[in-house]
């Protein structure tokens, strides 16, 4: 039995995804932010990072968006979206994925939460810093899909394309969105319109950027 806990839109979202695509069973317990129950002595005994997602499978606790995806991948293999082991293409599967999870997903959390990391003195200056490194990842990204899209890998969807849009949905309240690259405004249209999109926004009570 699969249980994730997850917070509506944030980084819960792409494994709460992957897990309605791959038609895997699974409850879903909904973490309160707004009293802080992720930093809670209950949850903190399942992730100790006191952030979601942490999914619960036959009572072992895992987390880490990024490792949640690839498990998840691996134990659906026909559902074919992560190469074979072995294989090139499994190689830059790997690559495009830490890449994201890396280089893409941290400045993300400082733009969102500046303060976090510079203080409310230099939080701008900080927020400023953190959009720059998005748009030159962005730039890089819609460059490759350009070239060799429309997905990440090539002309076949896999789990890295589930974590990049749901990345490019974090950018929605920038000035410059994700969508105002081509490339990857068109990976986007392909991914929202899978069925398990309005599935996931349905559950998760989400409207924006539908």
């Amino acid at each position: 039995m699969h249980t994730l806990y997850y917070a509506p839109g944030a980084a819960s979202f792409v494994v709460h995804w992957l897990l309605i695509e791959l038609n895997i069973p699974h409850a879903l317990e909904k973490v309160d932010f707004s009293s802080k129950q992720q930093k809670s002595p209950e949850y903190l005994a399942l992730n100790p990072n006191g952030v979601v997602p942490t999914l619960v499978i036959d009572g072992k606790p895992l987390y880490e968006a990024a490792a949640l995806l690839l498990h998840l991948a691996d134990s659906r293999p026909e559902a074919g979206f992560a190469p074979p082991p072995g294989t090139l293409q499994r190689g830059a599967y790997y690559q495009w994925m830490l890449h994201l999870a890396n280089t893409l997903q941290p400045p993300f959390r400082l733009w969102w939460y500046p303060a976090e990391a510079a203080g409310e003195a230099h939080s701008e200056a900080a927020k400023a810093v953190a959009e720059a490194k998005i748009h030159a990842v962005f730039a890089q990204l819609d460059a490759h899909l350009a070239a060799n899209g429309p997905y990440m890998l090539g002309e076949k969807v896999s789990a890295v394309d589930f974590m990049l849009v749901m990345l490019m949905r974090w950018s929605r309240f920038m000035p410059k969105t994700a969508l105002d690259y081509p490339a990857l405004a068109h990976l986007a249209s392909l991914m929202k319109a899978r069925p398990s999109w309005k599935q996931l926004y349905e559950t998760e009570e989400l409207t924006e950027w539908a």
